[in-house]
This record gives structure tokens, sequence and C-alpha cells, in this order.
């Protein structure tokens, strides 16, 4: 539902006359209430008197300019959304901008339609600053943040930023280990914002081929590829007004990062086959489970794409670094297996929280959670006791399955997923049996066996080119 504008008061402070006047004729044939400013004194002072709901200003000024004045705005208790102009070339400031408060920046000469997706996105995250404060309040009494869960003080500060920066239109690059809720993150960010009521939309780099993966990402249009028989929305378009996650951005083709960055930068698209551009209004964010800077060192990640995805950087910690929250995590995922399989199991003996709490979890949180749904179907009732974790569980040697099926619960599926090698097998032939092996116990869900075999979605898909070209060749 778009929330009326109901008059909202937008303050001009730009230092050239006719941009300042004709910002604010254009500003006010949108319906909002206006008001000017010649430089970034005589600004602050009128959102001393006249207490706008948004700023725009410009970011080079006599006596006092747009960083400064917003750095001013930032001290107020007043919840005030800043825009900042900035000139071609000047990307950089902007992103300073933002880190600093800003909600949002345009480039010079203002493009109408982005400025007034701007001002009325502006103007939606204004209306759930009130929501955020009464979040705060309940993250610190409960240790809950949407499906995330933590009384630690590594969790509390990724709730606290969080918190801080969801209600920006800011870019975030998120980075953690795999399996340590980085799309739920994402989540809590999208429903901290004024975002909220749109399209959350996540996608997966590394598990959409290369061939396919602008046209995913972008959209096409009819005729633009063999194939291509209808013109389609990539996911900028479907999660316009939303936000968009890039999960595994470091997986993603240097020619169509390149494009990604000139769409952060420009707010606009074009699809495959199409001649025009199309405007988006769209937050992205970045996931990645690899060191961001080693990737831009080794030619994975483009540097400038980069710097401009982490405006803001939120580190996921590993479980083994706040173990306190284990018990509180496995209680709440309890109750979520309960709810999902029918089951009624009441609570944990102390002697399996202790097993919970020792382990080092290399697979984090989705580890414990599919260590948690394996306990609770198998006891299905009554209390959890050690005797319903998997065989071996904590030993030496013991490696985790990061993705249990029911039926894998019964000794002949168990027996169905042991790869036997023979002496004498090369060790080619070994590595093949065992990545095919393990897809078909994920049902050719090649992200899980990625997971699984701790190799890349891209060098798994390589690797079955090669077994598919051998088979061709008839090796």
């Amino acid at each position: 539902m778009e929330i009326k504008l109901d008059g909202a008061k937008v303050l001009v402070v730009e230092d050239e006359p006719n941009a300042r006047t004709g910002l604010a004729e254009l500003i006010a044939s949108w319906g909002y209430r206006t008001n000017t400013a010649a430089d970034g004194v005589e600004g602050l002072d009128r959102v001393h008197q006249w207490s706008p709901d948004i700023v725009v200003t410009d970011m080079k000024m006599p006596r006092m300019d747009g960083l400064e004045l917003l750095g001013r705005i930032t001290e107020l208790p007043e919840m005030i959304a800043t825009v900042v102009l900035t000139a071609q070339g000047s990307i950089d400031s902007a992103v300073e901008a933002m880190r600093l408060g800003a909600y949002d920046y345009i480039q010079k000469p203002v493009d109408p339609v982005r400025l007034r997706a701007i001002l009325h996105s502006a103007r939606n995250q204004k209306s759930v600053q009130t929501e955020i404060v009464e979040t705060r309040k309940s993250v610190q009494e409960t240790g809950v943040l949407g499906a995330m869960v933590g009384h630690s003080k590594a969790m509390q500060g990724v709730f606290s930023l969080i918190e801080r920066i969801a209600s920006s239109n800011v870019s975030v690059l998120i980075t953690g280990e795999s399996g340590t809720g980085k799309e739920l993150a994402a989540r809590a960010l999208h429903d901290l914002s004024g975002r909220k009521n749109k399209p959350f939309v996540a996608v997966n780099c590394a598990a959409i081929p290369e061939t396919l993966i602008e046209s995913e990402i972008f959209g096409h249009e009819k005729g633009a590829f063999t194939g291509a028989i209808e013109r389609r929305a990539g996911c900028f378009e479907l999660a316009e007004e939303g936000t968009l996650l890039l999960d595994e951005i470091g997986e993603m083709p240097a020619a169509t990062q390149a494009k990604l960055l000139r769409v952060l930068e420009d707010r606009k698209l074009r699809r495959l086959g199409s001649k025009s551009e199309t405007a988006v209004d769209v937050r992205v964010i970045a996931a990645t489970n690899k060191d961001p800077e080693a990737a831009v060192r080794a030619g994975d990640l483009r540097g400038d794409l980069y710097y401009r995805l982490n405006v803001f950087n939120l580190e996921m910690p590993a479980l083994r670094d706040h173990a306190e929250d284990i018990p509180e995590m496995a209680q709440a995922m309890m109750s979520e297996m309960n709810a999902r399989h029918g089951c009624t199991v009441s609570d944990f003996r102390p002697d399996l929280l202790r097993r919970l709490s020792a382990y080092g979890w290399p697979g984090n949180a989705r580890e414990l959670r599919n260590t948690i749904e394996r306990a609770v179907i198998l006891a299905h009732s009554g209390p959890l006791g050690v005797e319903h974790l998997p065989p071996h569980f904590g030993e030496a040697g013991f490696a985790p399955a990061h993705n249990v099926h029911l039926s894998e619960m019964t000794s002949p599926a168990m027996e169905e997923n042991i790869v036997r090698v023979e002496v004498g097998t090369t060790v080619d032939e070994a590595e093949k049996q065992l990545i095919l092996k393990t897809l078909e116990s994920t049902h050719n869900n090649k992200t899980r066996a990625a997971e699984i075999l701790g190799i890349s979605s891209k060098t798994l898909q390589n690797k079955l080119k090669e077994y598919a070209a051998d088979s061709a060749n008839g090796e």
C-alpha cells in the first residue's frame, strides 16, 4: 500500500538560483510542500525553523557544503531524510555521503523520474522510523530480529548495524562463512525498510549458467538470442521498489559485473536485445562467503564494483564465535521444526545442550538447523537427547551432512549414500564418483551439492561440463 504524500515537506538547498527554483517547482508539482535555501548555513536555519521531512542538498556550496550540512542534520533528534545532488564523476563523494547518513543520491542533471522515485521511497521510509525504534527495544529484550536469534555481543552488533542502515537506500555487502545466515540478514534489512511491502528477490549468482546470467538479472527482449521467444523481465525489474539480493557476487562473470556497476550508478538498465534503457528503483544487497578483498586481488571481483557495493559491510559471525547463542537458537529451531513436521518435542536434555555447545559447527547455523531438524523428526515427541544426534557426532573425523532428507535417516538410505572406492581407482575417477553421488543425494541440487563438497558452484559446473565432454567423446 502506498503512503499518501499529505503535503510532505521538502527543503531544496542549492547555491545556483535557477537550479534551486526549477527543482523546487518540479518537486512542488508532485504534491510536496517546498522551501529553499542558497547554501548550507541558510539550509540549517530552514531545517530548524521549518522542520522538513526531506532535504535535497547540493554537495558543493559556499559557507557550508552538503557533507557538513548532512552531518549537522544527522545530529538532530528529528528524523529527516537527506538526498544528495552530485555532479557527474563525483560518485565517490555521494557514496561517502551515504556512509555518513544520506538516504540516497542523484546525479546532475537531475532525472525527474529518478528523483520522484527517491522522494517517494524516502517518504515511505520516514513512516517506518517509529517501527525501527520499537524493534530496537524488542531486539534488546528478546534477542530476536526477524529469523535471527542471539543475545551475544556478536549478534547484538549485527542487529544494531541492521537497524542503523535499514532505513537508507545504501548498498550493503554481507560477508561471512557459508551457513551463517546472510540471506536472513538481507531479509531483515528489507523488512525494516520503507520497501518492506514491495518484493524481496534473492538470486544466487553461482547457480545460474554463465550464458544465462545477464538475461536472468537484466531481462531480455523477444528474439534477443536463440530461445528468447518472448520479452522477459529480469531480477531487477521483478524487485522494482523493493530489494534485490545478489548472493555469491564473486561468482558473477566479469562482463556482467561491469553492467551491474553501471546500473548501480545510473539506476537504469538495458534488457538484452533492447535499444532503450529502463529506470529501476531497487535497493541492492550483495553477499559472499569469500574474502572480498582477496577476490578483488584474484580478479574474481571488480574493485570498482566492490567499492560501490561495500558502502556498508555487514559481517555475519561464525557460529563458533557466538556459541553462547546455541541453546537459544536451538530452542527456536525446535519450535519451528515441531510446527513444520507435526512433532511435539518438549525440550533438550542437559547432556545434549553440552554436546551442541562444545561442537565447532563448520556448517554454522545451517548445520545446526539440519541437526535439530533430524533430531526432532527422530524423537517426534518428548525431550531431545544425545541419542538423537547423528552417529559419531563431534568425534574426530566426523563429517557433517549439510542436507539431510527424511529418506536418509534409515539404514538402507544411509547405505546408498556411501561412496565406495576400490584400491587402484585414480584420484580423478574417485572425485567424479564423489561429485555424482553427492548430486544424486541432493536430488541434483547443484548449490547444495557444492556446499557439501566444499567447492564453489562454478567449480562444480566446470566439473560436470568435463564429465559431459568425456562422455560425448566416449571416454
